[in-house]
């Protein structure tokens, strides 16, 4: 094993202190001798791999010892000082900064995942090292996934498609990132992958002679005009072979260019020059070239792109670039690496290299809502890109469909605070138009402008201009979307059935500030105000947090029950029996006495209720299942009182069901007719459609009883598509 690293190191690598690698060897020997991987083998083969892979990114001496060392301060009993006593405190904190990326762990709640992706953006910008180490790490556990159980074969790869592949690519390590989709697909996709597998491989034979014929013309030719070349038939990767067949919904036989042909060359203008002569031999398809080294990828890539008609007709694409475009296309930043010994000094580009990892720090840090933070994180991942140009000639690059809002913003703060227009190749658009590639923008903008719209928020595309605009409406609106917010709070609060000066206080607040890290409940107020948090999840964290710390279990229905039971005998002891002024329900103990029914639940005859009396307002009648009854029994136990229904008829209660069905056409109109031929009256409707087409119907009826009810909800039930139908809670 220590003879195949060095091998590796040999080949690709700088040098590297071969004594100081095989020190970090012999120690990763002994800390995990008696420990065996999932697969049986001894656990040395896992750490030896990942550095094999590190020296293949010909990374310096330091990464590659921690690459060997990288379980050790986890899964054993050295530390980081024996690290630091043994090797030195730079190798020490790589491993140090590894085995806190190990630790995480992508669960279902989205503020979880969220901090320990904050986590990995913080230890990659202190040293981007740590993750090339991690994605050593994780390609390696991909290549031996097939041992570990099938539920954790599909978390793994899912999290390697979420996050560990994408930022492969916008480090610029093809190599590996096509390794990682590939691997990922296989386990994610396995009936997919394999199917494709097997196609691809039915016509390898026709394929590799078509490529043979292909290379033989371009070498001559390439040689003829004086030019040194190196050509290879590169097959596509499964899973970008894949992703075209769905997005394009083809099928492999419609997919012509299952191949590339790659023509390595010395010099840039060799590039231009064979691209010259591969038009003259083949015929281009038009809109299919790119020219990624005039305008690099963000992620260091750089070549010639062109697709053309071939043998027999069949279109192929083309990619010429240099040999040190190669590499840096297959191991992006590590390529670059300022650190890397012999390198003549520190590589002052690596920061503007890593400009989009500093853009996604700055913005994340004002985005307190862990759901919009991953999906601005893995937008920013994912997204393609557009390249447009300052009137000076300097390329920008946005997302796709970036708008002149995120080209202002790209340019500086204040630029686009005071942009009021902008022009495109000389021609004014509106704010909203989508750039394209190659455009000339320039922002028109005013010393008297007011600042950002607040629609602005929708028109930007990129997460760095869309921070910037929350900014500049959190310092110039503060006061104002302290009291929007507020209100906004109170009236979500109200909704749930709660009173907001009564939860949000104590070690709710607490919990709430903490977890978006801010100073008081007026930063929330202006966060929610301004839609970086919304309401209803406020809401419910400061709900939970109320009910957790008074003790309350209100889905305990059991409990519930007995602790009602028990507080309306001990208040019945006080209590003598006497009349009641309301015919449709008795207060068992007190005589004239307003009732009134709580809008919270709505109570019907036929229901299970509970009274509570209310300073100046009589008693308040609920239904027993109802979620304040909780709350009220924790507070003030003795104002509950036993209440049942009376025998009076001819009396209406108003309540409220929900409707949830596959939305058609005439579904409420069928509804509607229900409730008429049941001689039931409407009071309100309010119907909307969610995702995956679901309608979602609210109707507030009067009614006679509980049965009146049931037998109305049975016909609706019946009805085409409708999956559920309940009365609403509080």
């Amino acid at each position: 094993m220590l003879t195949k690293l060095m091998d590796k190191i040999d080949k690709n690598c700088n040098n590297v202190n071969k004594e100081f690698i095989t020190k970090a060897y012999n120690l990763a020997f002994d800390a995990h001798k008696d420990q065996k991987r999932e697969s049986g083998e001894p656990y040395i083969i896992h750490p030896v791999e990942v550095s094999c892979i590190i020296a293949d990114m010909g990374l310096d001496t330091n990464t590659i010892a921690a690459g060997l060392l990288h379980d050790v301060i986890e899964d054993t009993p050295y530390t980081y000082e024996d690290i630091v006593r043994e090797f030195n405190a730079e190798v020490a904190d790589l491993v140090q900064g590894v085995t806190k990326l190990d630790k995480i762990q992508f669960k279902t709640k989205e503020e979880q995942q969220a901090e320990n992706v904050r986590k990995m953006l913080l230890a990659m910008a202190k040293d981007v090292r740590v993750i090339l180490i991690k994605l050593a790490d994780r390609l390696h556990n991909m290549r031996t996934l097939k041992y570990r159980p099938v539920e954790k074969q599909k978390q793994t790869a899912k999290e390697t498609f979420d996050i560990y592949a994408p930022l492969a690519h916008r480090l610029g390590i093809s190599k590996i990132k096509w390794e990682l989709e590939d691997l990922a697909f296989r386990y994610t996709k396995p009936n997919e992958y394999y199917d494709l597998v097997q196609k691809i491989a039915e016509k390898r034979v026709e394929r590799e002679a078509n490529i043979a014929e292909i290379t033989k013309e371009l070498s001559e030719n390439l040689l003829k005009a004086g030019i040194t070349s190196d050509i290879e038939g590169r097959p596509k990767h499964f899973y970008s072979i894949y992703r075209k067949m769905v997005n394009k919904n083809k099928s492999i036989d419609q997919i012509f260019d299952l191949t590339a042909i790659r023509i390595l060359v010395n010099s840039v203008r060799d590039c231009y020059a064979a691209l010259g002569i591969v038009h003259t031999m083949y015929k281009p398809i038009p809109g299919r070239f790119k020219d990624y080294i005039a305008m690099p990828k963000p992620n260091m890539y750089q070549s010639l792109h062109s697709t053309v008609i071939g043998l027999q007709g069949k279109p192929f694409e083309i990619q010429i670039r240099t040999f040190e475009m190669h590499k840096t296309a297959e191991y992006g930043i590590a390529a670059h690496w300022k650190y890397k010994e012999g390198a003549s000094g520190a590589d002052g580009t690596l920061d503007s290299k890593l400009s989009w990892l500093r853009e996604i720090l700055e913005w994340q840090r004002d985005t307190s809502d862990a759901e919009e933070f991953m999906e601005g994180f893995k937008i920013d991942l994912f997204s393609d890109e557009v390249y447009v140009f300052t009137p000076k000639g300097s390329v920008i690059n946005l997302p796709s469909e970036a708008t002149p809002i995120d080209f202002a913003y790209r340019i500086h703060t204040d630029i686009g605070n005071r942009c009021i227009g902008a022009k495109v190749n000389g021609r004014m658009v509106p704010l909203d138009y989508n750039l394209k590639t190659g455009e000339i923008v320039e922002i028109v903008t005013s010393s008297v402008a007011k600042g950002p719209s607040i629609d602005w928020l929708n028109i930007a595309k990129s997460n760095q201009a869309k921070s910037k605009i929350r900014a500049w409406f959190k310092r110039a609106k503060k006061e104002e979307n302290i009291i929007k917010g507020r209100d906004l709070l109170e009236k979500e609060t109200k909704k749930q059935g709660y009173n907001f000066g009564e939860i949000a206080k104590g070690e709710a607040v607490e919990q709430l500030l903490k977890r978006y890290n801010m100073n008081s409940l007026e930063d929330i107020f202006a966060s929610v105000a301004v839609g970086d948090i919304m309401a209803s999840t406020v809401v419910s964290k400061l709900k939970d947090g109320y009910l957790k710390g008074n003790k309350i279990e209100p889905q305990n229905n059991k409990v519930l029950e007995e602790q009602i039971n028990k507080t309306i005998a001990k208040n019945s002891d006080n209590v003598r029996g006497s009349k009641n002024n309301n015919p449709g329900v008795i207060v068992k103990g007190i005589s004239n006495i307003l009732v009134r029914f709580a809008k919270c639940c709505n109570p019907v005859p036929g229901d299970e209720i509970i009274g509570y009396i209310t300073k100046g307002r009589g008693v308040s009648i609920h239904r027993q299942d109802c979620k304040n009854v909780a709350v009220l029994l924790q507070d003030t136990e003795n104002k509950i009182v036993d209440v049942s229904w009376g025998t009076a008829k001819g009396t209406d209660y108003i309540t409220e069901i929900q409707v949830r069905a596959e939305d058609r056409e005439g579904l409420l109109a069928e509804i509607m007719e229900l409730i008429i031929e049941a001689k039931t009256h409407l009071c309100a409707v309010n119907a909307k459609t969610i995702k995956n087409n679901i309608a979602v119907i609210n109707i507030k009826l009067k009614i006679s009883d509980i049965e009146h009810l049931k037998d109305l909800m049975k016909k609706v039930k019946k009805l085409q598509g409708v999956m559920e139908i309940y009365r609403t809670k509080s």
